[in-house]
């Protein structure tokens, strides 16, 4: 199944804008495969460099990670500060603390303006985002976290362990 919409700029994207290969992830915060991911695509970052561009999608199942979206709100509150990827990967590391207060203790981390942060997570707009991220996962085809699309067309085999990488290498890397 094709990633729907394809990459714009109104995605969160790490790397090279222009790099040979585009991982994107459909993620959730609070799923414990998730967190069990992020290291691998650190590898991947390491290992590919430019020829790597990385992109996050929310994709939060409330139902069943009910912190999930909150988190992903607050990720995007931090992007309006220019600390999104920083918040993403503290959340990611610290999954079994996405309550308020711990997300607030995050944004004290980084040092964020607290009273724009406030502000920020009443505003519409960003559970908008991350409503639009959902909606197209469901779009793309994406069923659970983390999954996972290369240049476009979904990955469907295993992205633990080496599996990933290995396919990576094989089918993308010069």
């Amino acid at each position: 199944m094709p990633l729907l919409p394809p990459v714009t700029e109104i995605d969160h994207i790490q790397g090279n804008q222009q790099a040979p290969i585009e991982l994107v992830e459909y993620g959730d915060y609070q799923c414990p495969y998730c967190g069990q991911a992020y290291p691998i695509i650190k590898q991947l970052q390491q290992e590919f460099g430019d020829q790597l561009k990385f992109v996050f999608r929310n994709f939060p199942l409330s139902k069943r990670h009910p912190q999930a979206k909150m988190a992903a709100i607050v990720a995007e509150a931090a992007f309006l500060q220019g600390k999104y990827w920083e918040m993403h990967d503290l959340l990611l590391e610290n999954q079994k603390r996405l309550n308020s207060r711990a997300l607030f203790s995050y944004a004290n981390e980084l040092a964020l303006d607290i009273g724009q942060f406030e502000q920020a997570l009443t505003l519409t707009d960003l559970a908008e985002k991350v409503d639009a991220d959902f909606h197209s996962g469901m779009r793309s085809g994406v069923k659970a976290t983390p999954t996972f699309f290369i240049n476009g067309d979904k990955y469907e085999g295993s992205w633990a362990g080496n599996g990933l990488l290995d396919f990576i290498k094989d089918k993308y890397a010069r």
